[in-house]
């Protein structure tokens, strides 16, 4: 019959099959919109005159959180008021909040077989769990509050397998980061990407969200990991409502089948200025840093927060060199702290902040000056993208950003003396 991506929208567009490149009107389960698209959105449901459809909308502040200037303070009380105006329960204000990404799993909004849009590029994080996830605009976004539902084409899917054992301080971020260096940042422009093979199917769900999270630089419609019991027994006293679990036919037909071994990948960096250009960390030892960011939907849960303390625990950060920590959410933060985990972090003389986007999109918390250099877990390293055009974002894993916030210049975290 189908990839997973085409399972999921035949079901939800009430069809036996679809085939790829095909224009369904889906089901949406779940639609989610933050501060910064939340906005746009608003406006332009006033003016269908409809009553949204609450139980689908969650409404996530997390770019600008907290407020740094009037015109976000604005844009947080427009979300704000509409969920007053309509009644919308799935709203998590400062203080019960997070990167939405990371809250949409957290609370129990994503799991197998759903369709989630959100007005988010990343959106797509949520495919690590079996969802068909993707991102959309805000005004796309207004019609799902009204309709409950939206149109798709559906794309074609490429299948990504991944086999062996990884090396010590190899992560979900340097396997995406692997495979983004080849096929380049259009190389599965407007497909679904599936990832099998038994080096996925031993990562953590951390690591798998990284990956998901990620397909998005390679160009993805979506990026799904088939669900397992690892993403079930998560979602136990976690998951609201039912669900239903889908996979791939044995007669799914994919656009390209791809394999990696595990063995030949190594702690990775992305260099200015796209996430496809790789190279290995230990390959840019010369370059010298000024900030490490370590956080955002990409790598700031406690998995990530647990390699880095691991590295920094009885070190301290480079004296010319700002290291800033950022939890997801406030769970965890709240895990961090129980752990001893900030408290290694500040010894270090790491800043850490609350849960916030920030500095990942060059908003606040960590904003680059001109011909600054920041080594940072994220996920985009664009020109301008964390701060002054003419700083340089560097992305690498939790352990290579905590290595090189301790030595002052990109590090592989083995070399660490």
């Amino acid at each position: 019959m189908g990839t997973i991506a085409e399972e999921i929208l035949a079901k939800k567009s009430g069809k036996k099959k679809v085939e790829p490149g095909e224009i369904v009107e889906a089901e949406v389960d779940y639609v989610m919109v933050n501060d910064i698209t939340g906005l746009p959105a608003f406006k332009v449901f006033e003016k269908l005159n409809a009553e949204p459809i609450r139980e689908k909308i969650v409404l996530i502040p997390d770019h600008y959180v907290p407020n740094k200037d009037i015109a976000s303070a604005e844009q947080a009380k427009a979300m704000r008021m509409f969920a007053r105006k309509y009644g919308i329960e799935n709203y998590f204000e400062v203080g019960d909040n997070g990167i939405c990404h990371q809250i949409m799993i957290e609370k129990g909004f994503v799991a197998p077989g759903r369709l989630i849009v959100g007005a988010d590029s990343h959106t797509c994080t949520y495919g690590a769990f079996g969802a068909f996830a993707t991102g959309i605009g805000s005004t796309e976004a207004a019609v799902v509050f009204a309709l409950g539902k939206l149109w798709f084409k559906v794309p074609e899917t490429m299948k990504i397998i991944v086999k062996g054992e990884l090396k010590d301080y190899v992560m979900g971020k340097d396997i995406i980061l692997h495979i983004i260096g080849d096929i380049g940042v259009e190389g599965a422009l407007y497909k679904a990407m599936e990832f099998y093979g038994d080096t996925i199917e031993k990562l953590s769900l951390a690591d798998r969200i990284t990956i998901a999270n990620m397909t998005v630089e390679a160009g993805a419609k979506a990026g799904i990991i088939p669900p397992d019991d690892k993403v079930f027994k998560y979602l136990e006293n976690r998951v609201r409502g039912s669900y239903e679990p889908v996979y791939a036919t044995e007669d799914a037909e994919y656009s390209d089948v791809l394999e990696y071994h595990a063995d030949e990948i190594e702690p990775l960096v992305a260099k200015p200025y796209l996430p496809s250009n790789i190279a290995k960390a230990k390959e840019l030892s010369d370059v010298e840093i000024d900030q490490a960011y370590l956080g955002s939907c990409t790598n700031g849960r406690i998995e990530d927060l647990r390699v880095a303390a691991k590295i920094l625990k009885g070190r301290k950060v480079h004296k010319n060199v700002r290291l800033i920590v950022v939890p997801a959410s406030k769970e965890v933060y709240m895990q961090a702290l129980k752990e001893g985990l900030i408290e290694i972090f500040l010894e270090a003389n790491a800043y850490v902040s609350g849960p916030t986007c920030g500095a990942c999109l060059g908003g606040f918390m960590g904003v680059l000056a001109s011909d600054e250099v920041c080594i940072s877990s994220t996920n985009r390293n664009f020109i301008g993208r964390m701060g002054h055009k003419d700083s340089k974002v560097y992305l690498a894993n939790p352990a290579v950003v905590a290595a090189s916030a301790v030595t002052g210049r990109i590090t592989d975290p083995r070399d660490l003396k």
